[in-house]
C-alpha cells in the first residue's frame, strides 16, 4: 500500500496482514505496511502505511504515516501524512493529520486537525482534564 501519482493510498505491497478470523489484543508495534482485515483492542502502530478494511473493526489508538480506513475504528489517530476514509469506514475518535479525504457515506464523530504544521505525534495525557471554559475540573469529594 504506498501512494500512486495522484497521491491516493493503494494497495501495492503489505509486510504484515492481520486476517479475518485473526484477533490482537495489547500494543502491536511494526515498521512496515500493515493491513487489517480482522480485530485489534489496544494500540496499532507503525512507521509506514495503514489499510483497515471494511470488515475491520479496530479499538485502539493509531499511528502510521498513512491510513486508508473502510472498517470501523474507536479510538485516536495520529496519522504523518493522509487518512483517507472510504464510504463504509465508521471513526469515533480525534484525528490529527495533513491532509484527510473523506468519501461521502463515511461516518466521523470527533475532532479532526488537518494543519501541515500539526504535530501527528501521541502525546501522553498528565494534566487535568480542562472544560470548555479553559479551567480545570476539581476531583468530586465523596
Amino acid at each position: 500500500m504506498f501512494k500512486n501519482q495522484e497521491g491516493e493510498i493503494t494497495e501495492k505491497e503489505t509486510e504484515t496482514i492481520i486476517g479475518p478470523s485473526v484477533k490482537v489484543e495489547g500494543d502491536f508495534h511494526g515498521e512496515g505496511s500493515i493491513v487489517v482485515e480482522g480485530q485489534v483492542i489496544g494500540t496499532l502502530k507503525t512507521n509506514q502505511d495503514l489499510r483497515i478494511g471494511p470488515n475491520a473493526k479496530v479499538k485502539a489508538d493509531v499511528e502510521a504515516a498513512n491510513v486508508l480506513i473502510a472498517g470501523e475504528v474507536v479510538g485516536d489517530l495520529y496519522i504523518k501524512e493522509k487518512v483517507e476514509l472510504k464510504n463504509s469506514a465508521k471513526v469515533i475518535g480525534d484525528i490529527t493529520t495533513k491532509i484527510i479525504s473523506i468519501e461521502a457515506g463515511a461516518s466521523l464523530n470527533g475532532k479532526c486537525v488537518c494543519d501541515q504544521n500539526a504535530s501527528t505525534e501521541r502525546k501522553e495525557e498528565t494534566s487535568k482534564p480542562k472544560l470548555r471554559n479553559g479551567k480545570t475540573s476539581k476531583p468530586e469529594v465523596l
